[in-house]
């Protein structure tokens, strides 16, 4: 079997996701695997040598100014013109399916040539009945025709009842017994405008990662990182809480170490704002709307967060996948949600908000 992988590349918890498949891949023999990342620069990826010799392309991302999705930046910085061509130049003769997390290029190719296609990602999963807020037309037109697929298999916290599947967690530390410091990611956000948040805190030291940081420095108690997966691992595992944006697979590892979440959602993007609303019903984050250090001081004194067990293992999912029969996916859901546990008041909340 030979299947084409494509990935948005524009934010990490889509390469993380992809990185876990990578590697349970490899160990089934009987599959080939060809990796498409687009939505970033090339040299901006990092970490990426599970994946193999992966290709890039342009295509489509979004541009954010402060915090917020800058609309017309975006429309300006995508070229359709470009993006049209690598879908039509783009041959998907060679593979026998496509696996998809949000990502057009291959997405429209398969859609093109008729290859047969799957989409798993966090998206997928805003196509059923599951909490949202702040979308509005254009954003289910997106959801629609971003990324087409035949089968659409969602990524969430909680099944809905839909065709949704828990996230996998595989690269799972154990959290300190002392944790030492808070782990701050905020790559939609300006540095300076994130160190004016953070300096008045001087009796909590913060690691923060961020994407425009060259080289690692130190500000007192606040300490600056470069993209690194093992280096933001390492991070989390010691971490007492996370402040971060809205995206699914970052919050995914926290609440799986049972770290105390401080989401700020990117404005515009009503994935992250409808991720804070399922884990605001939940109790299971505090929000940030705006950069505030009153916000910041009092969520440093909240209780940690109760953790819930993902699974580890996509094999399920990847013998799934080998057998062919993509409409049938309750026998797939069932047998993964079986693995995750929730703690008593996670559980509790669920069933009061008829989840």
């Amino acid at each position: 079997m030979k299947i084409l992988y494509g990935v948005q590349g524009t934010g990490n918890g889509h390469i993380a996701r992809a990185r876990i498949m990578a590697a349970a891949l490899k160990r089934h023999r009987d599959i080939e695997v060809d990796f498409v990342f687009t939505g970033r620069a090339p040299d901006k990826y990092f970490d990426m040598e599970v994946f193999g010799n992966y290709r890039t392309y342009e295509g489509l991302t979004f541009v954010t100014r402060h915090g917020k999705v800058d609309k017309f930046a975006t429309f300006r910085s995508n070229h359709l013109r470009r993006f049209a061509c690598d879908v039509r130049q783009f041959d998907t003769s060679s593979y026998d399916l496509l696996v998809n997390d949000f990502e057009p290029v291959t997405a429209w190719a398969a859609r093109r040539q008729k290859l047969p296609a799957i989409s798993i990602s966090h998206q997928a999963a805003f196509a059923y009945p599951v909490p949202k807020s702040g979308d509005n037309a254009l954003d289910r037109l997106l959801l629609r025709f971003f990324a087409p697929a035949d089968v659409r298999l969602g990524v969430h916290w909680f099944h809905f009842n839909q065709p949704i599947v828990p996230p996998f967690i595989s690269d799972k530390p154990s959290a300190n017994a002392t944790p030492s410091h808070v782990l701050v990611y905020l790559p939609f956000e300006e540095i300076n405008d994130i160190q004016k948040m953070l300096e008045p805190l001087s009796n909590e030291h913060f690691v923060c990662y961020h994407p425009d940081v060259s080289a690692p420095l130190n500000c007192g108690h606040i300490s600056w990182f470069p993209p690194s997966k093992s280096g933001f691992q390492q991070a989390l595992a010691g971490c007492s809480g996370v402040i971060a944006n809205g995206g699914f697979e970052l919050s995914s590892e926290a609440l799986h170490l049972g770290k105390k979440l401080l989401i700020k959602p990117l404005h515009g993007q009503f994935e992250q704002l409808s991720n804070v609303l399922t884990l605001s019903q939940l109790e299971l984050c505090q929000t940030l709307f705006q950069l505030d250090t009153d916000t910041v001081e009092e969520w440093l004194d909240a209780p940690d967060t109760e953790a819930i067990t993902f699974p580890d293992d996509p094999t399920i999912l990847i013998n799934w996948l080998k057998a062919g029969n993509l409409s049938d996916t309750q026998t797939l859901c069932d047998a993964l949600w079986k693995q995750v546990k929730y703690g008593d008041k996670t559980r509790q909340k669920l069933l009061s908000l008829a989840f």
